[in-house]
């Protein structure tokens, strides 16, 4: 999945762009601030429109320095365009103010003050809020043009000296600028909250500048002269903050601490300034006394400092680092997505977009993990499968573990978008939302096990019947229909022959009681009585006694102290039954060795004979494939190696307790244990 195409994003930043066209905002602006000091103020409102251009010139030659450093943003030259237009318009004004002050004439530089920061500072909020966007502009295209052009027109004016032109072109500017304020506003909305983080902020900032140009358009006299600069300075303390927020994806290479500090700063000034001058208007009217109402309007500035500031301070946060703020609300989100998404593979793929969007990442992916490992607590195996993916990395990843209990399942890896690195409150928030993820993992992961163990079972239960089906159609059916013959030959020799019927009878006796035998043998193997009343050992004792009547010598070890659970016993008899019939049947031997076992929560189960080892066309039948299953099921292992220099071992490990849990193996699972092994021992068939 790529990433869309952002309007003016670049591959890179400029550097020596970026410092070259900063440094020179910096320098027109301060050597403005310079000859203006030294031309003695008197206080007058062109003092205030020269202290706004200052400010222009020093705020958005930072800003477009942080822009280009990083990408070459068609906002960062705006932003430069700006930065440049208000410290050439502030170095004009110093120079026509100090020359004044010395009696010099002013020249063609001091004409700037009254053009140069037209383009840029109506550029800000007529353009830059239809660019400042993840996805292509589409048909919003009008926008920036359209703002492009009442920029280019309102220069042409101020270069005119046409102010009655300029005049209608900032009625223009204020109405498309309340427009593109509404615009950011409906954008906000339609967006995801990945993408609207910051618009509200941005709205609001275009909203402003829009309306600075207000008094500016009424009649001389009808609002207060210092009234269009001092909304022009609350602009300042919003706007730029804004820009950056949103465009550099509230990355900022380390410098999210100081962009949501300056930007509180700058809020908290303008809120608590506006609160003194309506304290103070309301307390002019109610109270009489020009010091009580200043007193009052102080009082409630203090009063309000520390409400206000938490009330910007948790906005702010929300803003500068998005959701990754408040990571406890992506996990609800993804908690939601794992209680309806069921435990499809899409479900984990939705995890992980859920963390890249949310997050603003290049790229998020899962790598499996074998769970019989431990946990080693650091690096990851990038030759491991990508159960999980989204997007598409350019660099390094950062791996996060997928912890479950004591074990590694997996790797949650992500790469920030190129250019940006993780900071500490992201990477924080992604180490949270790995616990989700590892949740999903974990659930899919059982359910998938649950489905092949149910699988395992079904083919149990089907080679179960099909061992049944052949004894009975193979064994027991064929002797009853010779019982029935043998019968029919005694009636029709006991009148003619008593002394030979007799003798029929006393084979077919015979060979009844030995069917008999086979009958409750068979029925042992399924689930020996013994083992579920009397235990492990006791039904091995009478697995070797059984054999041992049949010529076959069974030297038994048994070394377990604890009582094993129900499951673990079964499995055990079974790999244990089958391991010995496998040597009764194939080893060419009379006897062979049987042992079992526990070390540290693990039972043991060990055959071994001397043999003629395994021949070259033997096959891996049933009878090992049983064993493997019933060792599987609870997470043990078997191997069958050759010994030197005859036989062959057979060796099974089990665990007494399920891997990452320290919870015996529940009781209930003695059918499901007995099923198997059922499935196992039956199996007669000539193959190992």
């Amino acid at each position: 999945m790529s990433e869309p195409t952002e309007p003016g994003r670049g591959g890179h930043g400029l550097p020596r762009l970026a410092v070259v066209l900063g440094g020179a905002a910096w320098l027109l602006a301060l050597a403005g601030l310079l000859l203006f000091l030294s031309s003695r103020p008197v206080g007058t409102v062109d003092d205030l429109f020269l202290i706004v251009d200052v400010m222009v010139g020093l705020v958005y030659g930072a800003v477009a320095t942080v822009v280009l450093l990083r990408r070459s943003h068609v906002v960062g030259y705006l932003a430069a365009l700006t930065a440049l237009g208000g410290g050439l318009s502030a170095l004009g004004g110093g120079w026509r103010m100090f020359a004044e002050s010395r009696g010099l004439t002013p020249g063609a530089l001091a004409d700037t003050f009254g053009w140069a920061w037209v383009p840029g500072t109506l550029a800000m909020f007529l353009v830059v809020p239809w660019l400042v966007r993840e996805r292509p502009l589409g048909r919003a295209w009008w926008g920036p043009a359209t703002g492009g052009l009442i920029a280019a027109a309102a220069l042409v004016a101020s270069l005119a000296g046409n102010y009655a032109v300029l005049a209608g072109v900032l009625v223009v500017a204020v109405v498309f600028g309340l427009i593109t304020a509404v615009a950011v506003e409906a954008r906000r909305r339609r967006s995801p909250e990945s993408e609207a983080v910051g618009l509200g902020w941005l709205g609001l900032g275009t909203l402003v500048l829009a309306l600075s140009f207000v008094p500016l358009l009424l009649p001389v006299g009808t609002v207060p002269d210092w009234l269009t600069p001092a909304l022009h300075l609350a602009s300042q303390a919003l706007f730029p903050v804004a820009i950056l927020t949103v465009v550099l994806r509230q990355r900022l290479w380390g410098m999210e601490l100081a962009v949501s500090r300056a930007l509180l700063a700058g809020v908290l000034t303008a809120a608590l300034v506006g609160i003194y001058l309506l304290a103070a208007l309301l307390a002019g009217v109610l109270i009489p006394g020009q010091g009580i109402a200043q007193a009052v309007a102080a009082a409630a500035v203090v009063i309000a400092v520390g409400p206000t500031r938490l009330w910007f301070a948790e906005r702010i946060r929300r803003l500068v680092y998005g959701v990754a703020h408040d990571p406890w609300r992506v996990a609800g989100s993804m908690g939601t997505r794992i209680g309806r998404g069921g435990t499809d593979d899409g479900l984990l793929t939705s995890l992980v977009e859920s963390v890249g969007t949310a997050l603003r990442l290049e790229s998020v992916s899962v790598r499996g993990a074998d769970p019989a490992e431990p946990s080693t607590g650091g690096g990851h195996d990038p030759q491991a499968p990508v159960l999980a993916a989204w997007g598409l990395p350019t660099g390094d990843p950062v791996a996060v573990p997928l912890l479950s209990g004591d074990r590694t399942i997996g790797t949650l890896e992500a790469t920030p978008r190129p250019g940006e690195t993780l900071d500490p409150t992201t990477g924080r928030a992604l180490d949270e939302l790995a616990a989700v993820v590892t949740a999903g993992l974990v659930l899919i992961r059982t359910a998938d096990e649950l489905t092949r163990t149910r699988r395992r079972l079904t083919d149990a239960r089907l080679q179960e019947r099909r061992v049944i089906r052949r004894e009975l159609h193979d064994g027991l059916g064929p002797w009853l229909a010779g019982l029935r013959l043998g019968l029919q030959g005694v009636t029709n020799t006991i009148g003619t022959d008593p002394e030979g019927a007799t003798k029929m009878l006393r084979a077919l006796q015979g060979e009844l009681d030995q069917r008999i035998e086979d009958v409750r043998s068979i029925a042992r193997t399924l689930l020996p009585p013994v083992l579920e009343e009397l235990g492990l050992e006791p039904a091995l004792a009478e697995l070797v006694a059984r054999h041992r009547r049949s010529g076959f010598d069974v030297h038994l070890r048994f070394a377990v102290d604890s009582d094993l659970p129900g499951p673990v016993a079964a499995a055990c008899y079974g790999i244990a039954a089958e391991a010995v019939l496998n040597a009764a049947r194939h080893s060419g031997t009379a006897e062979c060795d049987l042992e079992v076992s526990e070390h540290e929560a693990l039972v043991r189960v060990c055959c071994r004979d001397h043999g003629g080892g395994y021949r070259e066309d033997a096959r891996v039948g049933v009878g090992t494939l049983s064993m493997r299953e019933r060792a599987e099921e609870l997470g043990g292992t078997v191997e069958v190696r050759d010994l030197a220099p005859h036989g062959i071992a057979v060796e099974a490990r089990i665990p007494v307790r399920p891997p990452g849990t320290n919870r015996p193996v529940s009781q209930a699972g003695v059918g499901a244990g007995g099923a198997v092994s059922a499935a196992g021992t039956l199996r007669t068939a000539g193959t190992a």
